[in-house]
């Protein structure tokens, strides 16, 4: 497999420490599964993980950010997931052998720790508490596909977009709500399975609203209990 050929992690520490997976484990056993990874960089739009293939290994991102999507026959993508320091992709094929369900693509620099498949299911089995992590982890992404389901099924393509809005909002210690940075439209559009000229839209109605508005990097959600409300409203029959 292809691997960055940039200088982003060099001198990185080599270390699992920060992935949740493992966060209950002691340095001992942790450090002990370090030495059974193998490490790899990726550049910007490099695919991780291509949907379909046969391998199995499990991906511990160590550093930067990936995106887990699937492309439609005419090229189309549907983002699922954007994945950040500390998460696991890939567990699925180790635990049942099937072919990949998505791809996953860095949308940075990234640094993964990658683990066989039966390096994987051995530290499982010699570690109770990372099973626990792996069960609540899969419990999420059940919840979180439940969600998307039901909002594809019952939710008009701007109150989708209303959601992805508050999906991707963080609020801080002050109380401010806001995305950062700001995503692009295609990106927003891939995830909620619309295009990128209704989320442009949807944007600019938001900000003359003054639900939202561009500042400094981010997107400030001035009235999120507004788009609350405005996600229920005009469901589809």
């Amino acid at each position: 497999m292809k691997t960055a050929k940039t200088g982003h992690f060099e001198g990185a520490a080599r270390s699992l420490a920060g992935v949740g997976l493992f966060a209950k484990l002691g340095e001992g056993a942790r450090k002990a599964i370090e030495t059974r990874c193998r490490w790899r960089t990726y550049e910007t739009g490099q695919t991780i993980i291509d949907r379909d293939s046969e391998d199995s290994d499990v991906y511990f991102l160590v550093a930067g950010r990936a995106r887990v999507v699937v492309y439609s026959q005419s090229g189309r993508e549907v983002g699922f997931d954007e994945i950040g320091p500390g998460t696991c992709v890939g567990e699925l094929a180790a635990i049942d052998g099937e072919p990949r369900s998505a791809s996953v693509v860095a949308i940075g620099p990234a640094l993964f720790a990658v683990l066989g498949r039966e390096a994987f299911l051995d530290t499982l089995v010699a570690n109770p508490p990372a099973q626990l992590a792996l069960l609540r982890q899969l419990a999420r992404l059940v919840r979180h596909a439940t969600s998307r389901i039901v909002e594809l099924s019952t939710l008009g393509a701007h109150n989708r977009v209303y959601a992805e809005i508050l999906r991707l909002a963080t609020t801080n210690a002050a109380g401010r709500t806001a995305i950062r940075p700001i995503p692009a439209h295609g990106e927003i559009a891939a995830r909620v399975s619309t295009t990128r000229e209704t989320v442009a839209r949807v944007f600019s109605d938001l900000a003359r609203k003054k639900v939202v508005v561009r500042e400094k990097g981010e997107l400030a959600v001035l009235a999120p209990e507004r788009l609350r409300e405005m996600v229920n409203e005009f469901r589809q029959a």
